[in-house]
């Protein structure tokens, strides 16, 4: 299935039906009166969060969708029917944005989680509604309100607990093809990773999703590369992990790189836990990746694990501490001391 993480869509709500005008027409009846009934709503827009989608593909070859209009009332006061609402199918983690792509309109995070986005227009009322003693037989009824349109985006950011960052054939998808099911593309040239690809990995019977974005380059917030268009599937996971390749010629270069695009893209990014890493500690000597390990920790200020995704060295010690940084964000959330997103 083809990724695709932002669509435009038209949404139109329904019109409401209009007001009847009727009058009882019965054998033995002298004086019959008014008996028009009302129109029907018209239905609404809603987008749900549902289980089993991860891409807005479905919104790439539709745009336009409308909800039915309200039947018209009708003699007899019979009431005309609503009519029915239409419901967008989205990923849980889509944003709904105005046409403005900036006024955030919906944000859903959990599954079944669904906004009434458009109200469908009101019914008019028929002309029993005016009947009075001063209007013994009204002749007029409402027409139905028309319901409301709009262009939205929508804009999908994958839910999950940690996100793989850095450069180009860093050993990401290497990484997330060994801890999980997940089979992205692999490759010994750059940017084989296109489109963000999810896995779902256990650490001592712990379930945790790892989200793989395409690597970043220098320059990516200026659009250089793929820019940054795949940072906002990271937003919401507890913490990085930051791969850097030991092969490379300077590996705190590599290090700095990133976190300077991190902190050019913004959304608190930089103020997420990281979890650092340096790859392909099979490919050099021991004594030259520890005094690269060393050389990056004081650079970073912080620890540096070093592992091999291919022989899965330090893989498992690398797994639990992600573990931590997991179980620490969600106790952190149930007690309230994380801001989650909130829907309108």
């Amino acid at each position: 299935m083809k990724f695709l993480d932002e669509a435009k869509v038209y949404l139109k709500s329904g019109d409401g039906g209009g007001g009847c005008v009727a009058f009882r027409r019965e054998k033995f009846i002298e004086y019959g009166g008014p008996d028009g009934g009302d129109g029907g709503w018209g239905g609404d827009i809603i987008i749900k969060a549902v289980h089993g989608l991860n891409t807005l593909i479905d919104y790439r070859y539709q745009q336009h969708f409308r909800a039915q209009n309200g039947t018209p009332g009708m003699g007899k006061d019979r009431t005309g029917p609503s009519g029915e609402d239409t419901i967008l199918k989205v990923p849980p983690g889509t944003q709904v944005f105005a046409n403005d792509k900036e006024t955030l309109l919906a944000d859903l995070t959990e599954e079944g989680q669904e906004v009434v986005l458009l109200k469908g227009g009101r019914g008019g009322h028929g002309n029993t509604r005016f009947k009075s003693s001063i209007n013994r037989a009204p002749t007029f009824a409402q027409p139905g309100e028309p319901g409301q349109e709009l262009w939205v985006w929508l804009r999908l950011k994958l839910i999950a607990d940690i996100g793989l960052v850095g450069l180009p054939n860093a050993g990401k998808s290497t990484f997330l093809s060994v801890v999980s099911a997940a089979r992205p593309k692999i490759a010994d040239y750059p940017f084989t990773t296109l489109h963000p690809n999810l896995g779902v990995t256990e650490i001592d019977g712990f379930s945790c999703v790892i989200a793989d974005i395409p690597g970043l380059i220098e320059g990516a917030h200026e659009g250089r590369g793929l820019g940054t268009r795949f940072l906002g599937h990271v937003e919401r996971c507890a913490a990085l992990l930051h791969l850097v390749d030991g092969t490379q010629a300077d590996p705190v270069a590599s290090y700095r790189t990133i976190r300077q695009e991190l902190e050019a893209y913004g959304g608190a990014l930089t103020d997420k836990e990281e979890i650092l890493a340096l790859t392909k500690s099979d490919a050099l000597p021991p004594e030259a990746m520890t005094a690269l390990q060393q050389e990056l920790a004081a650079a970073a200020g912080k620890s540096v694990l070093v592992i091999s995704s291919v022989q899965r060295q330090g893989i498992e010690a690398l797994l639990r501490q992600l573990r931590q940084h997991i179980e620490t964000a969600r106790e952190a959330g149930a007690k309230g001391d994380v801001a989650t997103p909130v829907s309108t």
